[in-house]
């Protein structure tokens, strides 16, 4: 499986990837908004349960790599989240630091939406944060989706779901069209 886009190209994770994707789950910051940071364990596990999703549902976190070089930045993907008591097929995405703010997520989310609604039957798909995490709201928002419900996570917090549907994304897609 290998989804490109006009900078990145997305493939499905290995085990080499650890190096490249510790250097961003360990990260305090760019980590802030999940409720730990990666240690080694997690990490390891981390590749593990991608690399499991892929044989039991097709898809998963997939590793973000720059066209240019192949550098493992990040990860982005379709997986399957308990997003307030309903599990939902959920957009989500961690960029190395030193890549942020250049629009990779924005591009790489939006390749994962058309994926999922290329090669999967959801009617929906959704990406969930916490409300401070401003910068994943301005990604989904960027992605066509709208701010669809707000409540009060296990840990205390506000977050926040946006979503697209199937019949949006296929007008949105028309409107690009005929410009």
């Amino acid at each position: 499986m290998k989804i490109e886009t006009k900078r990145l190209f997305l493939r499905e994770m290995t085990s080499e990837d650890f190096n490249a994707l510790y250097a961003v789950l360990a990260d305090s910051d760019i980590m802030q908004h999940y409720p730990y940071t990666f240690d080694e364990t997690r990490v390891k596990n981390w590749l593990n349960k991608n690399i499991e999703r892929y044989r039991v549902f097709g898809f998963g976190l997939w590793a973000v790599c720059l066209k240019s070089t192949g550098e493992v930045i990040g990860d982005c993907g379709l997986t399957m989240q308990n997003i307030g008591g309903t599990i939902l097929p959920e957009i989500g995405y961690h960029i190395a630091k030193a890549h942020q703010c250049q629009g990779f997520a924005k591009e790489a989310a939006q390749a994962v939406r058309d994926w999922t609604f290329t090669h999967t039957t959801f009617g929906m798909v959704y990406s969930y944060m916490k409300k401070a995490n401003i910068p994943s709201s301005a990604t989904a928002r960027a992605n066509g989706m709208t701010l669809l419900n707000e409540f009060t996570d296990s840990e205390d917090e506000q977050t926040v779901v946006y979503g697209i549907s199937r019949e949006e994304w296929q007008n949105q897609k028309i409107s690009k069209e005929s410009i």
